[in-house]
């Protein structure tokens, strides 16, 4: 008998643990996407809106149901109500973390 091992190896390509690791991150890209295109896009809506403030960054309006929401530029004076484009899921948030109750 001697010290080195004579016997050959068998290499063999074991794809299938590959083919797990891609589909797990394939899943967690694909959970990413779902969160950025449901969660985080915005869902604007037009809706009428009273011009509170006239800022640097913008029109500060309040929506009708008294959201204050940053309008973006506008043509107009405070106390002027005009149709703006208003991100529900802003005001979701704001009711979520100013609870009325």
């Amino acid at each position: 008998m001697s010290a080195i091992n004579h016997r050959k190896i068998k290499k063999s390509n074991n794809y299938k643990s590959y083919f797990i690791v891609a589909g797990i991150l394939a899943s967690i890209g694909l959970a990413l996407v779902a969160y950025l295109m449901f969660y985080v896009a915005p869902a604007e809506t037009l809706e009428t809106v009273k011009i509170v403030a006239i800022t640097s960054n913008g029109c500060i309006g309040e929506t009708l149901d008294g959201y204050a929401v940053n309008i973006g530029t506008c043509n107009g004076e405070p106390g002027d109500d005009i149709s703006a484009l208003v991100d529900q899921k802003l005001k979701e948030r704001a009711a979520l973390m100013n609870p009325t109750n």
